[in-house]
């Protein structure tokens, strides 16, 4: 490729530095997405903002916000383009469809197909495509398609494509991202599970998908059909405890009314883990063997002490099986300095014992997946029987059938 606009060297350097610390941490692994981020300039797909913010390694460049301010449209962050660029293994000659578009990671696609390959970007929004239209074609990627459309519906046209890379948040996988895969052919896609988003590389097997690697990400929500918002639950009615429930609130949402009147209930699991190890699969753990996970919140400015989170804007949490008793993850410092140990607190009629239920699968993590491989993800389309969708836990959505399973429980 070619491109018309000469760089400033405090770019080059930038994004070099970019690209070396990414090498350095082990999220760019292949020579060939290690090329593409040397060469395309990142800058010129993010004209919104500095040259320091767009080569900063772990943010993204915002480009488009609603009247209320929340973000609908995105540059990513560089790592989080390498890691699905990675996961997607692109080859010369492939054919990739891109959903969600912004201009620069279609053209490091576009570099990756080389001139026997093809790329096609879509979004819903026009604003956004034609931004990408713009600076695609202004930095001689004019061979990139780009199409308006909602693109959980097949792109007419299109035909079957080796590679489907998803890069705006999803809750759903849509029929006609798997039905554009050729046979064996790769999804990677920010996919919603139960609050928790990863980025998955799926591979297409037979009639549904299954996970080859998943890394934790985030991304701007997916606009159009499959859109999908959580829901909320106002502990005691009131917005300075929120519950959020990515597949449904508990069946009587007004149990919960009660549960801040009875004394919170605290125990220390004796789980200790470093400052900087990484937890996804915790996460993941709870959100498969708790019935009622949720993510809870607590408002800042209301907060008077009734839950007591480490971190108050994203608290792992749960509710009981009665809907009566809710309980939290918390963490404090070892008296090392090195080290956080894990507690549960637990409010409602049955705090004790739902605190101990939340430790025992706290303490099986530690034992049995800590530091291991996260859970196998499968794919199947709505519909499909019980007894063809293995799994720990089966989470129904509207186009899907989403199971999750422990390798060592396969």
């Amino acid at each position: 490729m070619t491109h018309t606009t000469v760089e400033p060297d405090e770019a080059t350097r930038l994004r070099n530095n970019v690209v070396d610390t990414l090498r350095a941490e082990g999220w760019i692994t292949s020579p060939e997405v290690e090329a593409v981020m040397r060469a395309v300039p990142r800058h010129e797909f993010a004209p919104e903002a500095s040259l320091e913010k767009a080569y900063e390694p772990y943010a993204a460049v915002i480009t488009k916000t609603d009247e209320h301010g929340v973000q609908l449209s995105s540059v990513s962050a560089p790592q989080i383009q390498a890691i699905m660029l990675e996961q997607a293994r692109v080859r010369p000659g492939m054919r990739v469809l891109e959903v969600g578009s912004g201009g620069l990671n279609a053209a490091y696609l576009a570099e990756l197909v080389g001139e026997d390959g093809q790329v096609t970007t879509v979004d819903i929004d026009p604003v956004v495509t034609d931004r990408a239209s713009r600076l695609l074609e202004e930095h001689g990627y004019s061979g990139v398609t780009v199409v308006t459309a909602d693109a959980a519906e097949p792109i007419p046209g299109l035909g079957k494509v080796d590679v489907v890379m998803v890069t705006v948040g999803a809750w759903d996988v849509p029929p006609a991202w798997m039905d554009q895969l050729k046979p064996g052919g790769r999804l990677v896609v920010p996919l919603r599970m139960r609050g928790l988003t990863r980025s998955v590389a799926f591979a297409r097997v037979g009639d549904h998908l299954e996970s080859e690697s998943a890394t934790v990400c985030g991304f701007v929500p997916m606009q159009g059909s499959t859109a999908h918002n959580e829901e909320l639950l106002l502990v005691n009615g009131t917005p300075e405890i929120g519950l959020r429930f990515d597949d449904g609130l508990p069946s009587d949402p007004s149990l919960l009314d009660n549960a801040v009147t009875f004394p919170r209930f605290e125990m220390w699991t004796g789980v200790t883990v470093g400052l900087s190890e990484l937890l996804d699969t915790l996460q993941m753990y709870l959100s498969i063997t708790l019935p009622g996970f949720c993510i809870m919140a607590v408002d800042p400015d209301l907060d008077s002490g009734i839950v007591a989170p480490a971190n108050k804007s994203f608290a792992l949490a749960a509710v009981d099986d009665q809907g009566r008793t809710f309980g939290y993850l918390t963490t404090r410092r070892t008296e090392d300095n090195k080290h956080v140990e894990y507690g549960v607190h637990a409010l409602g009629p049955d705090a004790a014992p739902f605190a101990e239920t939340v430790a025992a699968h706290l303490r099986d993590w530690s034992s049995e997946h800590r530091g291991g491989p996260g859970p196998v993800i499968r794919v199947h389309p709505a519909g499909t029987p019980d007894d063809q969708v293995p799994g720990d836990r089966v989470i129904d959505k509207v186009y899907s059938r989403i199971s999750l399973s422990w390798p060592a429980q396969q």
